[in-house]
């Protein structure tokens, strides 16, 4: 045995599994962020714009303060651990209402890209977050 293999202790193993759950916090708290100011954006016209768009869209101003509310308690609903992953969800379902109202209600096409890619990252927080998705539905 060589003297400096006593000295050294072996370097510890990081686990996927630990780097999984940091990468997801990081996502989560970002993507919190992005949720919050968007519904909040919609509850308090933050933007103008935000006004003109749910006005071509038609419903109604009830409509904008719903999904405002629906934005931000997926934002509160990702920063609680239970809730992440069906937060993480719900808001994936808002997004694909956004894909679809970007493609066929709001033009231009290419404005669909943001929420379709947001649908993305949403799909594998939540699959990253499964097991407690799981857990909670109790399945």
């Amino acid at each position: 045995m060589i003297a400096s293999e006593t000295l050294s202790a072996p370097a510890p193993a990081v686990t996927r599994g630990r780097g999984l759950n940091v990468t997801l916090w990081v996502l989560q708290v970002l993507f919190a962020a992005f949720f919050a100011f968007a519904g909040l954006n919609k509850l308090l016209v933050l933007q103008d714009e935000i006004v003109t768009s749910f006005a071509r869209m038609g419903p109604g101003v009830w409509f904008r303060y719903l999904v405002g509310v629906i934005e931000l308690a997926g934002a509160i609903g990702l920063l609680i651990p239970r809730l992440s992953g069906v937060a993480a969800l719900w808001l994936a379902g808002v997004m694909v209402g956004a894909v679809f109202t970007h493609l066929f209600v709001l033009p231009p096409v290419y404005q669909a890209v943001g929420p379709a890619v947001l649908i993305v990252v949403l799909g594998l927080m939540a699959w990253g977050r499964w097991p407690q998705t799981r857990a909670l539905l109790g399945k």
